[in-house]
């Protein structure tokens, strides 16, 4: 007989917080292993960014697990984050598992799936693109568990994707949907995430389910709006299976949270890469004394290449070689608008300023800008502060982080850095100061087995990083590597 008490401890390596334990017993007791008025077999974990939705999310795997309800964990999420999941359980897990990415061909990805055969949970990740390509082979694997991570993706019923995961959640034991929240503007968005989850709620039909709650208005009557007279009841029902956290709620989150998010650039551009260090490399060997000045001014071009772009010696052009971090970028982005919230986001060079903006210009995202050549700076700021439309402010790291309040945001992500210890740290302060209401989340994208992971750790530990790199080179080491 299960002992409810022993169930409440969450296999994981790290203490959980408050609210990442409720959501715990919350999920396990929609799922019935511990004490619950309501019986669910989808569970919704609306958390939002930096109150820790995968944390709650492994524990939960690894009970069901350790219990013997399932054996195997179908975990599908955006490209951008895929290797995300392979950090969270390495970090967290306190319990045997193996995992897998499918990353790579639609071949590679079947024969990885093929010749996936580990100890304890096995967990399979998979961005949602590829889940519906590789729907029959996924299926074959017979997942006990799906968890849809940033599940807003599969909002519209229409798509390949969403009408996979459907299909994909009626064959498995639970399921999972993690989101900020899965209605912004629009409540009709909730049918097709919840018909995954659990279509007991909100039914199977689409069509049945917009009727009985929207009305349907505007030219050519393609607008829905929700109807007075069952709001109440579409409240409850969403929120029947789900749990909530903002940072509002978190009161015991620490004042900020780190968080390294790993971005894996394109062979292509890792062959560019490489090819930099090793003639970079070749010229500090060439005789000329080495000297941090030396160092640093071949280190600029490594960094801007992580970056996504490369100047060529000979022109003024700039070439994009790659569109890594832009991709994690955007998904997080469309994460934190998902929720309602505004972002701060920093870079050092001006390509990727103008990159990021354009990108955000593409989607119709207002957004306030300094960098270099910007007037108007207090103008600039005053509208990300006080208007609601502004959602993103962006902002050059040597420029932005002096004399700049920037509270309406409570998560900054550095999409690139510098190695400058005050400028980085002056940039933290822009929404860690008096009138900030909230914790505040700071992500930093990192290029993996790059340069990114020393400038990282060089700013975590208040390391000097050239002198650490002369220091290497005079140690026999390659300081780019």
């Amino acid at each position: 007989m299960m002992n409810p008490n022993d169930i409440r401890k969450m296999p994981v390596k790290v203490r959980p917080y408050r609210h990442q334990q409720r959501a715990y017993e919350f999920t396990l007791g929609l799922f019935g292993l511990l004490p619950s008025q309501v019986r669910s077999n989808g569970a919704a974990l609306l958390m939002e960014m930096g109150t820790g939705k995968s944390l709650t999310t492994v524990g939960v795997a690894g009970t069901l697990y350790e219990y013997g309800r399932i054996n195997r964990l179908l975990v599908v999420c955006p490209l951008s984050i895929t290797g995300v999941w392979l950090d969270e359980f390495e970090k967290f897990a306190a319990f045997p598992y193996s995992l897998v990415l499918l990353e790579g061909s639609g071949e590679k990805k079947k024969k990885l799936l093929r010749e996936f055969d580990g100890e304890g949970l096995q967990v399979v990740v998979v961005n949602y693109e590829s889940a519906w390509r590789l729907e029959a082979e996924l299926s074959a694997w017979k997942p006990d568990m799906i968890a849809a991570d940033e599940g807003h993706k599969i909002k519209s019923h229409k798509t390949s994707a969403s009408k996979a995961m459907h299909r994909f959640g009626a064959a498995a034991r639970y399921r999972m949907l993690l989101t900020g929240t899965p209605v912004t503007n629009k409540a009709i968005d909730i049918f097709s995430q919840y018909k995954f989850l659990n279509p007991a709620i909100y039914g199977q039909s689409f069509y049945t389910f917009r009727s009985k709650y929207f009305f349907m208005t505007g030219y050519g009557q393609h607008t829905p709006v929700m109807k007075a007279s069952m709001e109440e009841e579409f409240t409850r029902r969403m929120h029947s299976i789900a749990f909530r956290a903002t940072k509002a709620e978190c009161l015991d989150l620490p004042e900020t949270t780190d968080i390294v998010r790993k971005v894996d650039l394109e062979p292509a551009a890792m062959k560019i890469y490489k090819s930099l260090v090793d003639e970079s490399y070749a010229e500090l060997q060439s005789g000329e004394e080495v000297t941090t000045t030396n160092v640093l001014t071949r280190l600029l071009r490594l960094c801007q290449l992580t970056g996504g772009f490369l100047g060529n010696d000979d022109t003024s052009a700039v070439e994009q070689v790659s569109g890594a971090k832009l991709s994690v970028l955007e998904d997080l982005v469309d994460s934190s608008l998902q929720e309602g919230k505004k972002l701060v986001v920093i870079a050092r060079f001006v390509p990727e300023l103008h990159a990021i903006c354009k990108m955000l210009g593409m989607k119709g995202i207002r957004y306030s800008l300094i960098m270099g050549d910007v007037k108007k700076r207090d103008a600039q700021v005053k509208q990300f502060q006080t208007d609601p439309e502004v959602q993103v402010f962006v902002g050059q790291v040597a420029t932005a982080g002096m004399g700049v309040t920037l509270t309406a945001a409570s998560t900054m992500i550095f999409y690139s850095m510098d190695y400058s210890m005050s400028n980085y740290e002056q940039c933290r302060a822009r929404i860690h100061r008096a009138g900030q209401k909230y914790p505040c989340t700071y992500i930093h994208l990192v290029a993996n087995r790059t340069i990114d992971t020393k400038v990282m750790q060089a700013l975590q530990t208040k390391a000097n990083l050239a002198r650490s790199l002369v220091d290497d080179w005079r140690r026999g080491v390659n300081p780019f590597q």
